[in-house]
């Protein structure tokens, strides 16, 4: 009989979820997946079982998870839509959680956001902030992990941001653009995860990289390390989202929501901490600048298509 304790990771065929996924198979351990894609292209094979959420199943759900020691949850949407919505997220999320308490699971790693507060009317924060206080109720252990953004070669932000500046003459940003970010490297995010799936200690760790950056000056940093120096423009809030509508509806994306313009302009993407992650982003660009941006990523395509693997931008 395998005593061996066994990992469960929240899409282990999408993003982060991937990068946690590699690194706990690199230590030899047991790990499956829990996800909304059992079609999607399983780039582990027979080293990673998959079963689905069965959130509307709860029984089922605990029952994938016996066994299981750690439960690391990258689960979560970045917007509201017809398809999914942040308040059927978090309802899910906090199924998920009592599950894994009734299956016996040691610790769940979680990853949340920046400056999250359950007093928040932006929904993105106040939703990630209800998740928060609802596993820390739990009784289960935990680390809770807060980044801003993620960069990486299936990143979305940072690439889409350096499309925009292959193909526009200018690029605006909402207001002054002096509002900071503080980007990780997604392995850097996963090696922090699987760092404290090994602890039983309860914290909440800030997951920031090395840099910090203004918007206008993450924009303008990217721009000359693609070779695509381009005018930064000052918008009104307002006008800086329909363009982004605009551009959404051609490519069949959204782009960017009002919440998210609100959000960064309030700075709930930087905090005062010292980082969590080593990579720089300017360092990992330069390494990327050739291929980086070339193509727009979809995130409606990533979850309206759950066969295809998410590519490399």
């Amino acid at each position: 009989m395998n005593s061996q304790p066994t990992h469960a990771v929240t899409g282990a065929f999408g993003y982060s979820g991937r990068y946690i996924t590699e690194r706990l198979l690199d230590q030899g351990q047991q790990v499956i997946t829990l996800t909304n894609s059992l079609r999607r292209e399983n780039p582990f094979g027979e080293r990673v079982r998959a079963y689905p959420f069965n959130f509307d199943q709860p029984d089922q759900l605990t029952e994938s998870l016996r066994g299981v020691s750690v439960l690391y949850n990258t689960y979560w949407v970045r917007f509201n839509h017809r398809q999914f919505t942040q308040a059927d997220a978090v309802k899910n999320t906090i199924t998920m959680f009592e599950a894994a308490k009734a299956a016996g699971v040691e610790r769940v790693v979680h990853v949340s956001i920046t400056n999250p507060s359950v007093d928040s009317h932006l929904e993105y924060f106040s939703g990630k902030a209800k998740l928060e206080v609802a596993l820390q109720e739990s009784g289960l252990a935990y680390a809770i992990l807060r980044p801003t953004v993620l960069f990486g070669k299936e990143d979305i932000l940072i690439n889409n941001i350096a499309w925009a500046l292959r193909r526009l003459p200018v690029f605006g940003v909402f207001g002054d653009g002096q509002y900071r970010l503080q980007p990780i490297y997604v392995d850097d995010l996963a090696a922090l995860a699987v760092e404290q799936g090994q602890s039983r200690q309860n914290v909440i760790i800030d997951a920031i990289g090395p840099e910090t950056f203004t918007y206008r000056g993450l924009v303008q940093t990217i721009g000359r390390i693609i070779g695509q120096p381009r005018p930064v423009i000052p918008l009104p809030p307002n006008i800086g989202y329909l363009t982004g509508l605009v551009i959404g509806k051609l490519v069949g994306d959204v782009m960017i929501t009002r919440e998210e313009i609100e959000g960064l302009m309030a700075d709930l993407l930087h905090v005062d901490s010292p980082p969590a992650g080593q990579t720089k982003l300017t360092d990992w660009a330069k390494e990327q600048a050739a291929w980086l941006g070339r193509r727009y990523t979809s995130e409606l395509a990533r979850r309206e298509d759950r066969r295809a693997a998410y590519k490399s931008n």
